[in-house]
């Protein structure tokens, strides 16, 4: 299997919204999108539930695609400490779905991902969207939290030296 594309998973965390976006990297160094899109819970349903269903399809994903590497964008620091809490949980639920898919598991800020990606870390969403459709080549604008967790996986692949394949 020397000649398999290493594949990273990248999510982008929410309790309402999660991201996720699967990239390969080919031995030529080019990336190929495998799947991206958004996981849905309603904002009325308890918790639990909500946190069941990210869990459970980002085990989907992970069964499917097989990462080897799994990104979690690091939360950012929310206005309200109730909203930070809530989000920690659906950051836990990522890096558990991640760790137990057998997948090395790595974080980065908002700001690291954004520049990364960009060139800068205050970049807007729509920015991010436009650099994951021309860099991915993908044929439509993906969803602003797909974009996100695709920039995640991407940042990682930026980072880390290609030839370790």
């Amino acid at each position: 299997m020397a000649n398999s594309p290493r594949v990273i998973l990248g999510i982008d965390p929410g309790s309402v919204k999660t991201g996720f976006g699967v990239i390969a990297v080919q031995r030529d160094g080019r990336f190929v999108t495998r799947e991206h899109g958004v996981i849905r819970t309603k904002s009325g349903d308890p918790l639990p539930e909500r946190l069941v269903k990210i869990f459970q399809t980002l085990e989907n994903v992970c069964a499917n695609h097989t990462p080897d590497i799994v990104v979690v964008e690091q939360a950012f620091v929310a206005k309200h400490v109730r909203s930070a809490l809530i989000l920690g949980h659906a950051r836990g639920v990522a890096l558990l779905a991640g760790r137990l898919s057998g997948a090395e598991v790595h974080e980065y800020t908002p700001t690291q991902i954004k520049l990364g990606v960009t060139g800068s870390g205050k970049a807007p969403k729509e920015q991010v969207q436009g650099m994951m459709l021309q860099l991915l080549g993908l044929p439509t604008l993906p969803a602003e939290d797909a974009a996100d967790a695709l920039a995640a996986a991407l940042c990682h692949a930026l980072r880390k030296p290609i030839l370790e394949l």
